[in-house]
Formats: structure tokens, C-alpha cells, sequence
């Protein structure tokens, strides 16, 4: 899925990508489609140059549906990713460290069709949101694993660090 548009930090990894379905964009279809009837109706009822109107409804509903298209979500080990835009191109990465709060929600349609948007609140920052992602849950126990994961390993085995425990407790032991 990726075009070069994310860029990878040492051994980040891809935990999970997606995209808004495609049914997102259909308020805006509708308008065009909407657009298009009336353009139509009006050519025949009027004037038939009229009929050129049909080209703004059918731009509304190419635009939407390109829009629903070129957005997508990413997170790896490190980052939440949003890529978005048509004639432009928008980027935002957010940093796990950064993530304060998760919260998913379904609409009554959602439900039915396993369909949610995934809430993130950002530290210092907009909150990031997933919409319109096929099983929201599933990607926001994800985010809140890779959150309370951490990259970070504990250095030392468990043999040494028995090792540490024994020798405060030798210490503990002496100063009482």
C-alpha cells in the first residue's frame, strides 16, 4: 500500500494498514448524482446546454470517491501514519509516545456492517482519527498494545537481575 509516502526508523515494522471504506464517500456521490438528474431534467425541460451542468455532478462524485481513495492509515512499531489529499498530499505521523488516549465508536450501520472510526488523542496535538475502518476494534487494541508495549527491551537476563534482587535484599537486611 505504501508509495513511498511514510518513512521507516531502523527495524519499524508495518503492525497494520488500512483504509476508509469506500462507502464513505457516499453522502458526497449522492450530491453529484443529485446534481447530475437535476442538470439532465433541466436540459430537457429548458434548455438543452443545460445538460452541461451534469459535469459538476459528476466531478462532486469523482472527487469524493478519489478523496476516500487516497487516504490511508498506517501503524507500525513506532507511529501512527495518515496519508490524505487528491490534488495535494497531507502526512501526518504521530509518534506512539505521543498517544494519550484510544476510544473507538460504531454508528447503528457500523454495527451492522463492522465498520467504526478509531479515536486517538495526541499529546500537544489534533486528536488523529481512522474513520470509516473495517473492524475498529481490533485496530484500537492494536494501537493500545504497541502503546503499552514499548520498543524498548530490559537489559540484563533474568539470572542477573535475581542477582540484583538478592544483593538489596542483602543490603536491606544490613542496614536494619
Amino acid at each position: 500500500m505504501s508509495d513511498g509516502w511514510w518513512f521507516q526508523q531502523g527495524d519499524e515494522r508495518v503492525v497494520w494498514q488500512g483504509r476508509p471504506r469506500l462507502s464513505a464517500a457516499l453522502g458526497s456521490v449522492s450530491i453529484g448524482v443529485v446534481i447530475c438528474g437535476l442538470a439532465v431534467a433541466a436540459a430537457a425541460i429548458v434548455d438543452p446546454r443545460l445538460v452541461a451542468g451534469s459535469v459538476l455532478g459528476v466531478g462532486i462524485a469523482a472527487w469524493a470517491v478519489l478523496r476516500v481513495r487516497r487516504t490511508e492509515y498506517l501503524l507500525t512499531t513506532r507511529a501512527l501514519w495518515l496519508k490524505r489529499g487528491v490534488a495535494g498530499r497531507t502526512v501526518r505521523r504521530v509518534g506512539l509516545q505521543k498517544v494519550q488516549n484510544t476510544a473507538y465508536n460504531q454508528s447503528i450501520t457500523g454495527s451492522a456492517f463492522g465498520y467504526g472510526t478509531v479515536t486517538i488523542e495526541v499529546a500537544g496535538g489534533r486528536d488523529l482519527r481512522f474513520r470509516r475502518i473495517d473492524d475498529p476494534e481490533t485496530v484500537q487494541t492494536a494501537i493500545v498494545d504497541r502503546v503499552g508495549s514499548g520498543d524498548e527491551e530490559i537489559p540484563g537476563s533474568t539470572a542477573q537481575w535475581r542477582s540484583v534482587l538478592r544483593l538489596v535484599r542483602e543490603i536491606r537486611t544490613a542496614v536494619e
